[in-house]
């Protein structure tokens, strides 16, 4: 099976460069995998007409357009589409995302996963790989945090892990939280293991992936 990835950003494609052998073997062995980053999820473009030029790389705008493109792509066999929810109500952002996969027909090559609030909450899921990485990690700060809560997700991990926490970092200004975002994918997303992560979210990919590769067999 070949999977290709639409995430909203570079951060999350240097996590899921760790993660997802992990879950489905090497790339271009049984399974391979493309992965596409964008600069921002934006928002469902009304009548699925992309309102933004697509250098833009903006994906939700661009997203009618490429799961189309993708569909008629010979040996692409599925698309998964990678989002942090931030502040929406995950429920009401599945639906509208779900219809609007229906409108462009591919609700049989589309796997749609959310990451609630922000990706940062799958780092929490792996509190040994998070602590292996950043050994002095501030334990009162990750034991207050409630897994795949809206909290405010990103500062809770800087505060963890970085001197002078989120305060320090919106201080600098760009791109110290991009960077930041960067370091923890790289560190801490290597040393994770998916079978282990207590985030739902993460769990919610992880077991799609194994599910749409399992349908192939």
């Amino acid at each position: 099976m070949h999977i290709e990835f639409c995430v909203e950003d570079s951060s999350t494609v240097k996590l899921l460069d760790y993660i997802i052998p992990k879950i489905l073997g090497e790339n271009g062995v049984r399974h391979s995998w493309r992965l596409h980053s964008y600069k921002g999820v934006g928002r469902i473009p009304r009548n699925l007409i992309p309102r933004t030029d697509a250098s833009k790389r903006v994906l939700l705008d661009q997203l009618p357009k490429l799961l189309r493109g993708f569909g008629k792509t010979q040996g692409v066999d599925m698309i998964v589409v990678v989002l942090d929810s931030d502040n929406r109500d995950c429920t009401h952002f599945l639906c509208e995302l779900k219809k609007m996969v229906e409108a462009c027909e591919m609700e049989s090559k589309t796997l749609l996963r959310l990451a609630v609030e922000e990706t940062e909450s799958w780092y929490f899921g792996d509190r040994k790989a998070l602590k292996e990485a950043y050994p002095r990690a501030k334990d009162k700060v990750l034991d207050q945090y409630v897994q795949d809560s809206v909290c405010g997700t990103w500062e809770r991990l800087a505060d963890a892990t970085h001197p002078g926490g989120s305060q320090a970092i919106e201080k600098s200004g760009w791109p110290a939280s991009g960077q930041l975002k960067h370091e923890w994918a790289e560190k801490i997303g290597k040393l994770m293991e998916p079978d282990r992560n207590l985030s739902p979210s993460f769990g919610k990919l992880r077991d799609g992936l194994r599910r749409i590769v399992m349908c192939e067999v």
